[in-house]
């Protein structure tokens, strides 16, 4: 059942469905020719990857991490820790690591030192969401679909509490 906005919407339906075809596109042209292996972040960017994978033009595998540092908090408590691991090795793989939101920026890093020290022959980031708060740790992320204040929003995989994952738009939690 959905329920309706917490909040004020920051990012609607169809904003999220032109914006995805946007960066797949991007993605597409700029992976020509490469086998790709897409890394989605477990649970929060689960409907941003399926969506953004099912856009893409170019050949894909699809694996997932799942990383804590949230627990059921509004702020992240900064301790970082892998929950479930790849099922597979990435060494001289062309990774694409898709992430819901850079809040901190603190899991972008790890997770980007963590899958580095695996030896990929390239590894990027792609981010529906950005805040300023990233940009204080000077993370170069390739690809970014909405840079947000520094507000906490739900939606499209996004929860709090487990809550507001299935609304189909982003809205901030008040």
């Amino acid at each position: 059942m959905t329920h309706g906005a917490p909040g004020e919407i920051v990012v609607t339906r169809e904003g999220l469905s032109e914006r995805v075809r946007e960066m797949a596109a991007e993605i597409s042209a700029d992976y020509a020719g490469r086998d790709l292996l897409i890394i989605g972040i477990l649970k929060g960017a689960v409907f941003f990857t399926a969506d953004l994978v099912r856009e893409l033009t170019v050949p894909c595998a699809l694996d997932f991490m799942s990383v804590s540092s949230y627990g059921s908090a509004t702020q992240s408590s900064g301790v970082v820790r892998i929950t479930k691991d790849l099922d597979g090795p990435i060494e001289g793989r062309d990774v694409l690591l898709v992430e819901d939101v850079i809040d901190s920026g603190r899991t972008l890093r790890y997770l980007m030192r963590n899958l580095s020290a695996r030896d990929p022959a390239s590894l990027e980031t792609c981010a529906l969401l950005s805040k300023p708060a990233a940009d204080r740790l000077d993370l170069r992320t390739r690809y970014v679909g909405f840079r947000l204040p520094d507000v906490f929003v739900v939606g499209y995989g996004l929860d709090a509490g487990e809550r507001y994952r299935e609304l189909p738009y982003i809205s901030a939690l008040p």
